[in-house]
């Protein structure tokens, strides 16, 4: 149980960072959706589909190896992937900003090559920085990466409110006339939502004040015979990373170019890319756990491989963890009515909000996954991990072009939730034959789906008054909150008080 405890506070800690920072972030749906209409914001959510896909190409599993070999020579390690990623992110991002008009216009963005240029030192800002950040990790820094993600949330979300709720509005003339010649001067609207990558590029460029002694602390080392173990190991994880993530964001890669133009009465196929994009942003609440949880959990449990009590520490934390992010998809279920209005600040994406329950459910089994694929990663198996990424990738590419034109963007929230439930039902048993594990699937099968058949109950009663939503819907999920407690009395109430009232 005191490993259990440790775990969980080092959750909590770079939770600090993870569930705050990225709800702070989270806080730029309001201002893009604000600032700008679904078609404008539909550039956004396909270039930063791409940039999800980028990482992981730049780091290619470096992060995942470091915490491998770090145990056995950290500095070492530490100097030869460095290196390695220094010299590849730079070349990767030569590229792309030599072959920016191209690419752009392929893209069926001409004219815009200086949004790539600002992606690409982006890109190459977070791959140099990965390894440092990892470091932090492995050395048990959790405060110093803490501040440094926050600060750089910060800024960021501080300059997207700058440029386009402040310079942007005072040069259209919505308030502050008398300021307006000089906005006009400092915000150019053929720039537009091109202030939201350059206000990352900025805030991106404060890591290297944060991690300066890191880099200090550097050293240009190479060994190829080092480099290839480690590169063998983290290949694996490279593909794996890569169909993990082309899962994840294919569905805005696709839906612009199969959804038929007339499918939505109000919405072409750029507008509703924009409008899914941005609802797809609710169901980040799920997303925050499974990363602040992620953080903490790989280097603890590839640190154990020895410990005899792992797979039982391993089935609890699989436990709770599920048992948070149920009540994370019931929260944000149950109180869609006055979440769409908070933050998506034009009426236009409020019909987004149906994929919202679909995508939390997905986005939960992923979780699990990623829980209980730590197996392969301390058998040194990690083949496995690409054989599941790459079903579930194929399941995702299948689905999206079948339901797509049939169910629009609901057909894009469907295919993602079957390609996740594969995911993890492939990885729970492969993992069950290699490195058996108890994890108790009948409890957590059971709060998963009277979870889902509350919200699908409360959906069936529609209530248009928020006044009487608001109270009616909680109240659903005060009284699940109490039939969790009573499930899980032996662990969450004091043994006087079991007595008292069982």
């Amino acid at each position: 149980m005191s490993a259990l405890k440790k775990l969980a506070s080092e959750t909590a800690l770079y939770g600090i960072s993870t569930i705050l920072g990225r709800s702070i972030n989270f806080l730029l749906v309001f201002v893009h959706t604000a600032a700008f209409l679904p078609d404008e914001l539909g550039i956004n959510v396909k270039m930063y589909s791409y940039v999800a896909v980028a990482n992981i190409l730049y780091t290619y599993g470096m992060e995942t190896a470091f915490f491998r070999f770090a145990a056995e020579d950290k500095q070492k390690y530490y100097n030869i992937i460095q290196s390695a990623l220094l010299v590849s992110s730079t070349f990767f991002s030569g590229m792309l900003i030599l072959l920016a008009t191209p690419v752009m216009k392929g893209l069926g963005y001409p004219h815009q090559e200086i949004y790539l240029i600002w992606l690409a030192v982006i890109i190459w800002i977070d791959s140099v920085t990965a390894i440092p950040f990892a470091r932090l990790r492995v050395e048990k820094r959790g405060k110093k990466f803490v501040i440094a993600k926050i600060c750089n949330i910060l800024i960021n979300v501080g300059l997207n409110v700058f440029f386009l709720l402040g310079l942007k509005k005072i040069a259209e003339g919505d308030y502050w006339q008398a300021m307006q010649p000089l906005a006009q001067s400092l915000y150019s609207s053929s720039i537009g939502v091109g202030y939201i990558f350059l206000a990352n590029l900025l805030a991106n460029a404060t890591f290297f004040l944060f991690l300066r002694k890191e880099f200090f602390d550097f050293q240009w080392q190479f060994d190829w015979a080092v480099f290839k173990e480690v590169f063998i190991y983290a290949f694996p994880i490279l593909l794996m990373g890569l169909a993990g993530m082309v899962n994840q964001v294919f569905d805005r890669m696709l839906l612009e170019a199969y959804l038929p133009q007339d499918f939505y009465a109000n919405l072409n196929a750029q507008q509703a890319l924009g409008v899914y994009g941005n609802a797809y942003k609710l169901s980040i609440f799920m997303a925050l756990s499974t990363q602040a949880f992620r953080y903490a959990a790989e280097p603890f449990f590839l640190s154990k491989t020895t410990d005899k009590n792992s797979p039982a520490t391993m089935a609890q934390a699989t436990k709770w963890f599920t048992i948070v992010c149920v009540f994370i998809w019931l929260g944000v279920c149950l109180n869609l009515d006055w979440l769409k209005m908070l933050f998506l600040r034009q009426a236009i994406y409020w019909q987004g909000v149906v994929v919202v329950p679909i995508l939390l459910l997905a986005n939960l089994f992923l979780g699990i996954y990623y829980n209980i694929s730590v197996w392969f990663k301390l058998n040194k198996q990690t083949q496995y991990g690409t054989y599941i990424t790459l079903v579930g990738l194929f399941i995702t590419v299948a689905l999206n072009i079948l339901l797509i034109p049939r169910l629009g963007y609901m057909g894009c929230a469907y295919a993602f939730l079957a390609s996740c439930f594969s995911m993890t039902a492939l990885c729970y048993y492969w993992g069950q034959k290699f490195y058996p594990i108890p994890y108790p699937i009948k409890q957590i099968s059971l709060y998963i789906v009277s979870a889902g058949l509350l919200i699908y109950v409360s959906m069936q009663f529609s209530i248009t008054n928020l006044w009487l939503s608001i109270p009616y819907h909680n109240l659903l999920l005060l009284l699940y909150t109490l039939g969790v407690v009573v499930a899980e009395r032996e662990t969450l109430l004091p043994a006087r008080l079991r007595k008292k009232l069982f």
